[in-house]
């Protein structure tokens, strides 16, 4: 089984996979083809997929019986002993703080940033 998904992808391309692969829902494209098949695929994915991104998901013979790989993607898969993981960038914090480092934004009330930063004020 092989799942590729495109986004922002042009419309040609999405084209192409359908001589292949059935197209589920818009940009999801499911089948069964031959290993080499499926590296051709990807391989025309990637060359023509623009300023869009894809994902790539098959079965393999490992312990999670699947892999994937990705292409312009924020998210990447990244192995952890044996296992394969998706590594997900914190966007919404991207210098990489944790909240109690985190100065609390102007105009909150002190009740608010204690709350925020999870302090409780003993005095």
């Amino acid at each position: 089984m092989t799942v590729i998904v495109l986004a922002n992808c042009p419309a040609g391309l999405r084209g192409f996979l359908t001589r292949w692969l059935l197209e589920i829902s818009p940009g999801v494209f499911l089948g069964s083809p031959s290993a080499r098949v499926r590296d051709v695929l990807w391989a025309e994915v990637r060359q023509y997929s623009g300023q869009g991104r894809a994902l790539l998901a098959y079965q393999t013979n490992n312990e999670q019986g699947f892999t994937f790989e990705s292409h312009d993607h924020a998210w990447h898969p990244v192995d952890h002993e044996g296992l394969t993981l998706i590594h997900r960038p914190n966007l919404a914090n991207p210098r990489g703080e944790t909240r109690a480092s985190q100065s609390p934004r102007q105009g909150w009330s002190k009740a608010a940033k204690r709350r925020h930063l999870g302090r409780r004020d003993n005095g």
